[in-house]
């Protein structure tokens, strides 16, 4: 198939219109803005009666950040009143009760891997992240010691006492926040830290001896030129971390930075087009295999231990306010914001909760067939491995992703982004500028639908 550079000529002599490198982030589909309130508030027991439950992913949300940066529009809220984290670990607890009864006791239930996340989940104390361990293991069932668990941190909370529970229970991997070494980028971004406790952060890291330390760098900052960018890449490898991601920067409504929010700025997308290159190909020269427009992972890094959860076809368990869940039919989780009094209402009310509100779903999003043939195309095609082919056939009746999504793709090829899709193919994958461009490719697979209620959302 003939290919074409982002906006050069089309096959037959037009040219193609320029298309923006950076609309959306697609970490899952269809985005919590699609999510509408359940009127009649299913209950979990019946979503997951007919669903496997021998490879789920368990998620574990923690809303709380001793700061927030000035990019973040997570559900967070900064610090906790006193006696807040334990009142918001008491209803975890009640949450997890009652979901895994609603999961049943007939059949085996068996996670494949666990997160912590947020937030900042090492914003708990010591004590707390053995209580947040304890309702992921007694409550749940999930053996941490035996499965990946990633759980995400902060230099400021990366303590020394934090970072031994977490190794002792079983974490094999911690995701560090950095975003950039330089401190006048990391104000830039408000993000304040420095470098030096940065540093001193990824030592406790080290010497804890988690398998696998991922470092968090952005591009995009003010101020950031191609010499800074490659001086925080070269601070990052010195620690010789098992992952590195990229994230270009995002400036969104509501944000502490969100007064440039839906301004379209070429200028800035070709820097960060820029940045981005020279971040790839510096991490590839020093042995770094791409998995996805975001993630590097050194390829000496050693495994990390079985992993036979796929995010294309497997279930979902989120606890905690923040945290979505999914099931084959419905997507679903509590009320969501990003601005900060509106995240305290929604933790506030989380926490009052009685167990028996967590038995229901209230907020979500039905996934019919068209909708899941979607999902599985963005979450396969967005990773560096790409789209099995047969894979999608098996699932899906036997019709080709062609067959569903011909216009797409072929408008992907002709811009150069996917490699050879003849009818022979077993694999689609994008092209290095495919991976690049991957924050536009994704929303181009949005349906009419989902892209009409994140439209209809009103922030908050």
């Amino acid at each position: 198939m003939t290919t074409a550079t982002t906006t050069g000529p089309h096959p037959h002599g037009d040219r193609l219109p320029p298309v923006r490198p950076y609309q959306s982030y697609v970490y899952a589909y269809p985005h919590k803005t699609a999510y509408r309130r359940l009127p009649d508030r299913p209950l979990l027991s019946t979503l997951w009666a007919g669903e496997p439950k021998d490879a789920l992913s368990l998620y574990l949300h923690i809303p709380f950040c001793e700061v927030r940066c000035g990019f973040c529009n997570l559900f967070t809220r900064i610090g906790a009143a006193d006696g807040l984290t334990g009142a918001y670990l008491d209803a975890l607890d009640r949450q997890a009760a009652a979901v895994r009864e609603a999961l049943g006791a007939r059949e085996p239930v068996r996670f494949a891997t666990a997160a912590f996340g947020g937030g900042t989940p090492t914003f708990l104390t010591p004590a707390e992240l053995e209580r947040l361990c304890d309702i992921a293991e007694h409550r749940m069932g999930a053996d941490l010691r035996a499965v990946p668990l990633s759980v995400e941190a902060s230099p400021a909370t990366a303590t020394a006492d934090r970072l031994q529970v977490l190794a002792a229970r079983g974490a094999t991997r911690v995701s560090l926040g950095v975003q950039s070494f330089d401190d006048a980028e990391a104000r830039a971004a408000v993000r304040p830290q420095r470098r030096a406790d940065v540093e001193a952060a990824l030592g406790r890291i080290r010497d804890a001896r988690i398998p696998v330390l991922n470092i968090d760098l952005i591009y995009g900052i003010d101020g950031q030129t191609a010499e800074t960018w490659l001086r925080s890449l070269d601070a990052a490898l010195a620690w010789r971390p098992e992952e590195v991601y990229l994230y270009p920067l995002y400036i969104r409504p509501l944000t502490g930075l969100g007064r440039r929010a839906g301004d379209a700025d070429p200028a800035w997308d070709e820097q960060r087009l820029r940045l981005y290159r020279l971040g790839r190909d510096h991490l590839v020269a020093h042995g770094y295999g791409q998995q996805s427009m975001r993630m590097f992972r050194r390829v000496d890094a050693p495994p990390q231990g079985a992993d036979d959860y796929a995010c294309q076809t497997d279930g979902m368990i989120g606890l905690g306010c923040g945290a979505r869940s999914y099931t084959a039919g419905l997507h679903y989780s509590f009320d969501y914001a990003v601005g900060m009094h509106e995240i305290r209402s929604i933790i506030d009310d989380y926490v009052s909760r009685p167990g028996s509100d967590f038995a229901h779903a209230e907020y979500g999003r039905r996934i019919d067939a068209d909708e899941a043939r979607r999902r599985h195309l963005l979450q396969s095609l967005l990773q560096a491995e790409g789209l099995d082919v047969a894979g999608y056939r098996a699932r899906f009746g036997g019709r080709a992703p062609a067959d569903d999504f011909g216009r797409e793709l072929t408008r992907f090829a002709e811009r150069g982004w996917l490699k050879d899709a003849g009818p022979h193919t077993s694999t689609l994958r994008l092209t290095p500028e495919g991976l690049a461009h991957s924050d536009a490719i994704g929303p181009e697979l949005f349906s009419p639908a989902v892209r009409d209620a994140m439209a209809a959302y009103e922030r908050k």
